[in-house]
């Protein structure tokens, strides 16, 4: 999917329309005993910090939200239930949790129990009136600190509607978001035909949860994960790295207000080209992040490029069509001094990342508590990525640019660097968010030009060597 914000996914005028869980519910839910399943600590880490950041007098709306387009004449009543039957699927949506004391107890409603309320907002004939009312109600009702904490709307035409569909982080990844449109779609079609849908067992992530944490609650301080991770923070400087660039930041400065960076990086034929050069050291994850050590040295001049990277944690097939947050961090160290050229890059991420994947199966949250240091975060972010997926064995990733599906990214506060590079059937598609400074803006645009130079020039000598290649053997 295309990420993206709010202020540029297309949005267009029409009548407002919001579904969100009922008040017979959310009453039902305010009276259910404590589930015994435990938070993820990915969960527990993130609500964790928003208290934390609250506290320190500042609210940072961290929600990630899906759109779409259903074409032509909307019927309310079938898109409510394809929404309640794709809530229904999903365990983590009928969870929340509740302080005791200083500890998250979660809760988890009875499918039955659950149903929707539907409310016609009202007709907003402009569009930036528009964004800035669904940004604000999703402030509102998709945030870490409250529950519910998703609320579906769509917004209503005579030739269609455009969904737009909030979650807090703690429910969501990128990839939950991806798949969205397709199961939307399907649940609609057939609730509008009146036929009934086949039910397809779907793994809870509630479930994963409970499995992760229990797993993880095994190993102690001194387990070679917790060392490994040591070592790597205490080449940090005593931190989780950041983008190795100027970001015009002040040391202990309040945490900056964000920007959003997005455009199309390179089109399909450039991305195979690039992916075929790629390959042999473990395709175009590897050639990215192989490209932004190169570029980042030359940016800040770093002699080791740091970073974590994320990778998915949906292990088990029956995880695959879950809706959560199913992804962890693993570290790596490119040395570029002397800098490599592109090949030297490739070689040595690929060994990085061979020696260091398995260490994302393990909950970062968990390990920082094992190191006893004093982690409070003051940022919504942990530490900076650089993203890689290719999504375009995703369901229904044909036809995303004709729905105009995007992901959406709430963009507020923080003083990390987070980028997404999505292969789609069209091409590379380039998203940022980076602190609002002279600086930063200065080198995440250098950053995403050389990164677009470096794609093309590798692009360019794969053609060429395939085409000496046909010539011999022609």
């Amino acid at each position: 999917m295309r990420m993206t914000d709010i202020q540029r996914c297309e949005v267009r005028p029409g009548r407002l329309v919001e579904w969100a869980l009922s008040p017979a519910t959310v009453t039902v839910a305010a009276g259910l005993p404590a589930d015994p399943r435990p938070p993820a600590y990915v969960q527990e880490s993130h609500i964790r910090t928003a208290r934390s950041v609250r506290e320190d007098g500042l609210f940072v709306p961290t929600w990630l939200a899906a759109a779409f387009d259903i074409p032509g004449r909307v019927d309310l009543d079938a898109l409510q239930d394809a929404l309640r039957n794709w809530t229904l699927r999903h365990e983590t949506l009928r969870s929340g949790f509740r302080w005791d004391g200083d500890e998250m107890r979660r809760f988890t409603l009875d499918t039955e129990a659950v149903s929707l309320h539907r409310e016609v907002v009202g007709d907003f004939p402009d569009a930036a009136e528009l964004v800035e009312h669904l940004q604000d109600r999703f402030d509102a009702t998709a945030n870490a600190l409250c529950w519910p904490n998703f609320l579906y709307t769509a917004v209503v035409r005579d030739d269609g509607a455009s969904v737009y569909m909030a979650f807090d982080h703690s429910n969501v990844d990128a990839y939950s978001l991806q798949r969205l449109p397709a199961e939307i779609h399907e649940l609609y079609t057939a609730a509008a035909e009146g036929r009934p849908v086949e039910k397809s067992q779907v793994g809870s992530y509630v479930d994963f949860c409970e499995i992760e944490r229990a797993d993880a609650d095994r190993i102690d301080d001194t387990h070679e994960i917790v060392d490994r991770w040591r070592e790597f923070i205490r080449r940090c400087n005593g931190k989780l790295p950041n983008f190795p660039v100027d970001l015009g930041l002040e040391p202990g400065g309040v945490l900056p207000t964000q920007e959003f960076m997005r455009e199309m990086l390179v089109d399909a034929d450039t991305a195979a080209a690039f992916e075929s050069y790629c390959r042999p050291f473990g395709g175009s994850l590897v050639g990215i992040l192989a490209a932004t050590s190169l570029i980042v040295h030359e940016i800040g001049g770093q002699p080791v490029y740091r970073a974590v990277v994320p990778f998915h944690t949906r292990v088990k097939s029956k995880w695959r069509d879950s809706v959560g947050w199913y992804v962890g961090g693993a570290p790596i160290e490119v040395p570029m001094d002397p800098a490599p050229d592109f090949l030297g890059a490739l070689k040595a991420v690929r060994a990085e990342l061979h020696a260091n994947r398995s260490l994302a199966r393990m909950p970062l949250a968990r390990v920082l508590r094992l190191l006893g240091s004093d982690f409070r975060p003051t940022s919504p972010d942990l530490y900076s990525i650089v993203s890689y997926v290719d999504a375009r064995g995703i369901p229904g990733s044909e036809r995303w640019d004709e729905l105009a599906a995007y992901g959406l990214v709430r963009v507020s506060y923080g003083d990390q660097v987070c980028v997404w590079v999505n292969r789609l059937h069209e091409g590379l598609w380039f998203a940022c968010r980076y602190p609002d400074t002279d600086a930063a803006y200065k080198n995440m645009r250098l950053y995403v030009e050389r990164l677009r130079g470096v794609i093309l020039t590798v692009a360019c000598e794969q053609r060429a060597y395939e085409l000496a290649r046909h010539d011999l053997a022609g």
